[in-house]
């Protein structure tokens, strides 16, 4: 029996509520004018929104990974960059939580987050790899107690807006390019010198710049796993999942403003049948295809979150790529389905079934990071691994 989760005004729902307002009411100008969305951030952090995932013991809430996608999807509806920050943050916060338990240093700056409602930025790309996540070119040196990093980040999430960065590079100046670590600098412990703009076709607001990176910081502020095991157990998963359910957000209100378009057209024509009518029943199947594989993909990661191993495996990280694959690509086909039933009144701009901006923003869904790249990772996977076949997981 499914019991109905109880709306308080204190609960996660009912504040995400109340940011996806505002948010809602300055999507447009954030978009418009490619500015970070301050006011939508702003109320993030006054519903202490920021912290929720950290558990009871440092001061959080201990939200799930579910709980967060469901909000990730409200404030999708709402604005996708404001999400998309929000989502972004909570994903750098997963691997805090997950890899930084043990660490003193981590634990107190995780009951600062929560305390101050800091917002934490990630610089996971690098001139010279591009979006490849598995590689640094950037080397930390520790000399004592200090650590020191310079990185030509050609994207920063919000870096100019965040309180605190997680920043990935290999371990030290010999080591390959693949055994890196993960390092938390504060703001006043770096300095960005900007070389990239975001301008871009959508999700401007979320003002992801280029950047080069300095900064000089106590060398316990590493994290005390390797970025390989913080990967695979937490950001993999965190990342795919928490993504599509901002692309479900932008999905959904799409579907709504083309269902609005057709009941309108509906009670000016009561006797027939809408032209967009039978389009709106294949969005819907479309839209429910997406919420099902995501929903999937949220039990398949709070059920192996209790083992190691698990998270680590190969057919894991396969169907977690899967996800990411078929909600990136899926939710195109469902704005595309929206725009042609809306016609011309959603090609426009400043009508209410409007849908340039979920277009423009949902086409960001195939390059963070490149399906192509994850197809690539995926394919490597499964000349070693069988594919499951298996219904029940």
């Amino acid at each position: 029996m499914n019991v109905p989760v109880k709306i308080t005004e204190d609960s996660l729902v009912a504040r995400a509520a109340r940011v996806a307002e505002i948010a809602a009411r300055h999507a447009d100008a954030v978009d418009f004018e490619g500015r970070f969305p301050q006011e939508a951030v702003n109320a993030m952090k006054a519903e202490r929104l920021l912290g929720i995932q950290i558990p009871r013991h440092l001061g959080g809430e201990a939200a799930s990974t579910t709980d967060i996608a469901e909000l990730c999807s409200m404030l999708g509806q709402a604005c996708a960059a404001s999400a998309m920050v929000f989502a972004m943050h909570q994903i750098k916060l997963s691997s805090l939580v997950e890899h930084g338990a043990d660490s003193e240093w981590h634990s107190a700056f995780m009951r600062r987050i929560v305390a101050e409602q800091l917002l934490i930025a990630s610089a996971t790309t690098e001139g010279g790899i591009g979006g490849n996540l598995r590689n640094s070119i950037c080397a930390i040196e520790i000399d004592g107690d200090i650590c020191r990093l310079q990185k030509d980040a050609t994207v920063i999430s919000y870096g100019s807006h965040a309180d605190a960065i997680l920043i990935t590079s290999r371990s030290h100046p010999q080591a390959a390019s693949s055994d890196q670590v993960l390092t938390a600098f504060l703001k006043d412990q770096y300095t960005l010198e900007k070389t990239h703009v975001w301008n871009t076709l959508g999700m401007r607001g979320t003002c992801s710049d280029g950047f080069l990176f300095r900064g000089e910081a106590p060398a316990k502020q590493i994290l005390p796993k390797p970025f390989a095991e913080i990967a695979a157990q937490s950001m993999l998963a965190s990342s795919h999942l928490l993504w599509s359910g901002v692309w479900y957000g932008i999905a959904v209100d799409a579907v709504s403003r083309a269902q609005a378009f057709v009941r309108a057209a509906a009670r000016k024509s009561p006797d027939a049948t809408p032209p967009g009518a039978l389009r709106l029943a294949e969005v819907s199947n479309l839209l429910q295809m997406v919420k099902s594989n995501v929903v999937a993909g949220l039990k398949a990661y709070e059920e192996a979150k209790a083992d190691g191993d698990k998270l680590s495996s190969m057919g894991f990280a396969v169907a977690m790529n899967n996800v990411k694959i078929a909600s990136s690509e899926t939710i195109l086909e469902i704005v595309n389905h929206a725009m042609l039933i809306c016609g011309i009144m959603g090609y426009k701009n400043g009508t209410p079934f409007s849908l340039g901006r979920h277009l423009r923003d949902a086409h960001s869904a195939q390059l963070m990071i490149s399906n192509d790249r994850i197809l690539g990772n995926t394919s490597s996977m499964l000349l070693v691994h069988k594919q499951d076949t298996s219904l029940l997981g």
